[in-house]
């Protein structure tokens, strides 16, 4: 049998976009952009559509986010090979006094 201290004290289910912001420390305009385009799923709720995000979302998102960052590194290694002949220096290829 659940109690009401054991029921409060658990994570809720969903998330409010202010409290995805504050997990993801950005603003909560940038997740309502998220949430707008579809790369964190989100559902809208009652009269006024609010939006709410699953907890469990949120962490696959955040997964998806890990995945998509460690792909980016293993192909643009910073500081460990020189860009290809032909390829214009990015800043983060550029090296400091260019």
């Amino acid at each position: 049998m659940r109690t009401v201290a054991s029921t409060a004290a658990e994570k809720p289910r969903f998330l409010q976009l202010s409290d995805v912001a504050e997990v993801l420390n950005t603003s909560s305009a940038q997740v309502y952009a998220l949430v707008r385009s579809g790369e964190l799923p989100a559902i809208k709720i009652g009269g006024r559509g609010q939006w709410r995000v699953e907890a469990s979302e949120l962490e696959k998102y955040i997964e998806r986010m890990y995945d998509q960052t460690r792909d980016f590194v293993s192909t643009h290694q910073f500081g460990r090979s020189a860009p290809d002949a032909g390829d214009d220096p990015t800043p983060e290829d550029a090296t400091p006094g260019d």
